[in-house]
């Protein structure tokens, strides 16, 4: 018998590998659309939520002028609140950095992110100690010749003050890479250090709170001592509180993700959706802001009402009756002087 060698057909899988890695990328593309899509829905609505605080802030800042020009004075505090709103508005500004690129980022240089974060962070920390300051003149009723209700002080320790914080926590940032090397651009980095989230929590975010609070606290018991009502009799009062609640949840959320990134260092795909959404809700803050200013302190709001009352006569037909308007037809009489007759 002779020996037949048989062949046996090999199959030729191709490798796990392969798959896997074919796997992985289709689902990180997946999870990359999703990121965007999210992205893309929260610049939609902090837009619009942004335009609306702009254009308040800037019927806030006309309305602040044309009380200038009547009186030719500002009280103290629709000093502070201008000032407030102004630097609110220069955030709103800022944050078109934002909105302009996403769902991508800005690419920009180190220098340049170092240079805007720097920025925003002075404008927001100017923001926060402007309502210190609110909160002292409200709370402590200080005499008009003390030192902190003259505005050159006022304003060289508030911009002083934000300055140093803000150049402490850029040292602290620092440039990841070469200063000129490009890269996405965000206010704070994606994984920041630990100890620069711990500092701007400290910093920017726990110091003006602090000073707020024990303000405010002081402001109730001096209130209980003189048996008065706190804020009592101050259009300027719950105006103060309700917006400084409002930037205080809008600036809590941010740092708590900014430190939460800080934390965990892991590049699960959805880092910049946390981030993004982060920056969004602290700048609506700037935004709401400048809305509840102008909705509830009574002389902004009765400006809107007289706008609101001249555009209306002005959009009235002019065929339109108007019963209690009484017309006086113009009455010209002639009389002749003796001296007329005369000559």
């Amino acid at each position: 018998m002779s020996n037949q060698s048989t062949d046996i057909p090999r199959s030729t899988a191709p490798p796990l590998s392969n798959t896997s890695t074919s796997a992985v990328s289709s689902i990180s593309v997946l999870d990359e659309i999703a990121a965007n899509d999210i992205i893309s829905k929260a610049n939609f609505v902090y837009s619009f939520f942004a335009a609306l605080g702009f254009i308040a802030g800037c019927f806030l800042l006309y309305s602040f002028i044309q009380t200038y020009r009547a009186q030719r004075r500002l009280a103290w505090l629709d000093c502070l609140l201008w000032a407030f709103c102004g630097f609110q508005q220069l955030l709103l500004l800022l944050s078109l950095y934002a909105v302009a690129h996403r769902p991508k980022y800005l690419m920009t240089t180190a220098l340049g992110c170092a240079a805007l974060s720097f920025t925003i962070n002075t404008a927001s920390l100017c923001g926060l100690f402007i309502l210190v300051l609110v909160a002292y003149v409200l709370t402590l009723d200080p005499p008009s010749h003390a030192l902190l209700r003259k505005p050159g002080v006022c304003a060289s320790l508030v911009i002083l003050t934000s300055v140093l914080i803000s150049l402490v926590l850029a040292g602290i940032r620092g440039p990841k890479d070469g200063l000129q090397e490009e890269d996405a651009c965000f206010m704070d980095r994606i994984h920041p250090s630990v100890s620069y989230a711990g500092a701007k929590l400290f910093l920017a975010f726990l110091i003006p709170y602090i000073l707020q609070v024990g303000l405010l606290i002081c402001g109730c018991v001096r209130q209980w001592k003189s048996k008065g009502r706190f804020l009592s009799g101050s259009e300027e009062g719950p105006v103060f509180l309700t917006v400084t609640a409002v930037m205080f949840f809008c600036q809590l959320f941010y740092s708590v993700v900014l430190v939460n990134r800080a934390q965990l260092q892991i590049e699960d795909g959805y880092e910049r959706v946390f981030l993004s959404v982060a920056e969004f809700i602290l700048f609506s803050g700037s935004s709401a802001s400048l809305l509840l200013v102008l909705l509830m302190h009574k002389p902004r709001r009765e400006s809107l009402h007289a706008v609101f009352r001249q555009l209306k006569d002005c959009c009235r037909s002019p065929g339109r009756t108007q019963p209690n308007r009484n017309i006086i037809a113009p009455h010209i009489e002639i009389t002749d002087t003796l001296q007329d007759i005369e000559s």
